[in-house]
């Protein structure tokens, strides 16, 4: 209810941001239970990124098998030098060497294009202004951020963070489905 919470709040989403930058890819490898593999676990998966991978100019990534029959396969990592490639079983067991060189190709595009980054950062910016506005309408339901509203009117101050916060409650979520 006070600027200090809104501070708090921008600390928070600060400190979120650099988490989701520094750590996000361990994160996703993680929740998908992918395993790191060796080349001698998986050869032939190896020697088509490394041949992908030179001719992208582009450091190899760091390989990942998803205990997963789907056929999937997705890039993380904040830059070609922390990129990671996973890989679902099931992509592994029914796709010809060919048809994943193009699997693999598409998703060194990824890095090499550094999308996953611009994808980290942009919803990571999208759920800061969401916190923000949330911090903002909160603070109005209970009384502004002035204070108790018997005690004090809150001044201009309140006035205009009042409208700031309804302005980024309504285009957060359009910009998030845009993105």
């Amino acid at each position: 209810r006070s600027p200090t919470g809104m501070v708090f709040a921008l600390a928070f989403a600060g400190v979120a941001s650099w988490g989701s930058y520094r750590y996000g890819d361990r994160i996703v490898l993680a929740s998908t239970r992918a395993r790191e593999v060796s080349p001698a676990d998986a050869p032939r998966l190896h020697n088509i990124v490394e041949g992908l991978a030179i001719a992208a100019g582009i450091p190899k990534p760091r390989l990942y098998i998803v205990p997963e029959d789907a056929p999937n396969a997705f890039a993380t990592g904040r830059d070609p030098e922390h990129a990671s490639i996973a890989v679902t079983q099931g992509l592994l067991d029914r796709l010809d060497r060919l048809e994943l060189e193009g699997v693999i190709g598409h998703e060194l595009a990824h890095v090499a294009d550094r999308d996953i980054l611009l994808g980290t950062v942009v919803a990571t910016l999208i759920g800061a202004v969401i916190l923000i506005s949330d911090f903002f309408l909160r603070s109005m339901w209970w009384g502004g951020l002035g204070g108790r509203r018997d005690d004090r009117d809150g001044g201009p101050l309140s006035g205009i963070l009042a409208i700031g916060g309804l302005v980024l409650l309504i285009v957060a979520p359009i910009i998030g489905q845009i993105v």
